[in-house]
């Protein structure tokens, strides 16, 4: 089953992972120091909590976001965005086999017009050896930065 990703910054991990339990009417699949994501059937979400620094995170919907995602069930389907993306003149940057959000996957990334970053990746280890963090840091395709975060583009 694919499903949409929505991937916040928060100041509160605590205060955070208590009002989404109640808004979806479920626990987090997944907690590890300064992060939490939840595997939210109805409507079909994971939600990715990334705690930060209120600097960081601001305060509002500013600072809210940290990226966007499509997780699909394969690396094939991975593969098929990758093409569909490229196909259509967006500049993408791949990461197979990378350890993010304490879990092995692959993925794309792609910005949307506004700049918005999107990944379409699949998990295929939930507890890898070398489990990584997430960071409350924006991917940007053009610069280099941590887990989740592509390091450059490629047409």
């Amino acid at each position: 089953m694919s499903r949409v990703q929505i991937a916040l910054n928060v100041v509160d991990l605590e205060a955070s992972i208590a009002f989404y339990s109640t808004l979806f009417g479920v626990e987090p699949h997944k907690r590890r120091p300064g992060y939490a994501n939840f595997a939210i059937s109805e409507p079909p979400l994971k939600l990715v909590l990334i705690e930060t620094d209120e600097a960081t995170r601001e305060s509002g919907p500013r600072g809210a976001l940290n990226h966007l995602g499509v997780e699909v069930d394969s690396a094939e389907q991975v593969s098929e965005a990758r093409t569909r993306l490229t196909d259509g003149g967006l500049a993408t940057f791949d990461e197979d086999d990378t350890t993010c959000c304490y879990a092995l996957q692959d993925k794309v990334w792609v910005h949307d017009p506004a700049g918005a970053p999107w990944e379409v990746y699949v998990v295929k280890d939930e507890n890898p050896a070398n489990a990584q963090p997430a960071t409350a840091s924006l991917p940007v395709l053009e610069q280099s930065s941590p887990c989740c975060a592509p390091q450059g583009s490629q047409a």
